[in-house]
């Protein structure tokens, strides 16, 4: 099909078209997936692109197959992604935790809409924040980003494909409906110009390479199939070889090093804004199309001289304790309250992290409506 590589420039986009540019840019050449609202932009718009970069599309069958042909294509060495919704991302579930075990790189989109089961198909909830944690069943380490804007949308999705490369790691970006759908202009930048990582090689001869061998930073170095090299991959403990082990000392330093990997590249996973907090003493912690709403009432509150500021999560998984912990033991902070369209799920960890330091509160809206500036406004007021 004829047409540019890449669109350069002024533009304006829905965030579900950012995230299937920013895919582009990335490095992103395969893409297998199922239709589900609100996410089926990402595959419509990746259906047209991708062989325009010399990529390849698939429609698989159900989200399950879609999942696995993601992380066959990873192991033949091509970035790959896939995106979905709430009912779409359960189905995934196993084979993202073969993935986590497998160490396939690979990313995985969430735009989240109302649930459980069918839900509400058109409207935006987080309710999957937990589920992009631990959906997929055993101990596993997982990184989860979360943008607000159309613009992030693009940026977040190209660090998906880059934390997903560097770290040997399936990445999971969670959208919502909101977020997925509105339309915001941005610059999508040249070719070339955005820092992109890829995954790291073996350097040995393919009779000496050892598929799970972690080395200095725990990130084993991964050949790709069809190059020379033969592993076995399984879903299985193994060892480093890649074989099934039963050995109890194996197993347990195998799955210390997962978390290991992900623990050390701390600081280059987490990011947050920090929204007026200089000398805040009410502070919202929102993130996704609720952010949007946070800051409003913020600049609002401001106004009116109430000491109020915004932490937004960037980076859900792993959750950034640390940085809120540090929030809540300043001395001016009275408050933390929690924004979000689910039934508590980040307050918990909130108030895990501060461990009585300071208030916690939360506000949540469950009717697939969203949080509004003037709700928080009053929650604070009335608060």
């Amino acid at each position: 099909m004829a047409g540019p590589k890449f669109k350069t420039g002024l533009r304006l986009m829905s965030g579900n078209e950012a995230v299937a540019e920013g895919a582009l840019y990335a490095g992103c050449r395969f893409f297998a997936g199922y239709p589900i609202t609100p996410s089926t932009e990402i595959a419509e718009v990746l259906a047209m692109r991708l062989p325009q970069v010399g990529g390849f599309f698939l429609q698989m069958e159900d989200e399950i197959a879609s999942m696995a042909a993601v992380l066959g294509a990873s192991l033949a060495g091509a970035k790959a992604m896939t995106a979905t919704s709430g009912p779409g991302f359960s189905l995934k579930q196993e084979n993202i935790g073969y993935g986590c075990i497998a160490e396939i790189p690979c990313v995985i989109v969430d735009v989240q809409r109302g649930g459980p089961s069918t839900g509400m198909p058109t409207k935006p909830m987080q309710s999957d924040i937990m589920q992009a944690r631990w959906g997929t069943h055993g101990d596993h380490p997982i990184i989860a980003l979360y943008p607000d804007s159309v613009e992030e949308a693009f940026w977040e999705t190209i660090r998906a494909f880059n934390l997903a490369e560097r770290f040997r790691t399936p990445v999971i970006l969670l959208s919502d409906e909101v977020v997925g759908h509105m339309r915001e202009r941005m610059f999508l930048p040249k070719p070339g110009t955005v820092s992109i990582y890829n995954r790291r090689k073996p350097r040995r001869e393919p009779d000496k390479y050892m598929p799970y061998e972690g080395g200095a930073q725990d990130v084993p170095t991964m050949a790709a199939f069809g190059t020379g090299y033969r592993f076995h991959v399984t879903g299985l403990f193994h060892d480093r070889t890649g074989f099934p082990t039963n050995d109890p000392a194996i197993i347990e330093s195998e799955l210390r090093r997962l978390h290991r990997k992900v623990d050390r590249g701390y600081n280059e996973i987490m990011k947050w804004e920090e929204f007026f907090l200089d000398d805040a003493e009410e502070v919202i912690v929102a993130y996704g199309c609720t952010a949007r709403s946070a800051r409003a009432a913020v600049k609002r509150l401001r106004l009116r001289d109430r000491k109020v500021g915004m932490f937004r999560l960037k980076t859900i998984w792993p959750f950034p304790d640390r940085a809120i912990r540090q929030i809540a033991r300043r001395a001016h902070t009275k408050l933390l309250l929690v924004a979000e369209m689910n039934t508590g799920q980040v307050l918990g960890e909130v108030e895990r992290a501060v461990a009585g330091k300071c208030a916690v509160e939360g506000l949540q809206r469950l009717d697939t409506e969203m949080i509004t500036p003037r709700q928080l406004m009053r929650a604070l007021r009335e608060g």
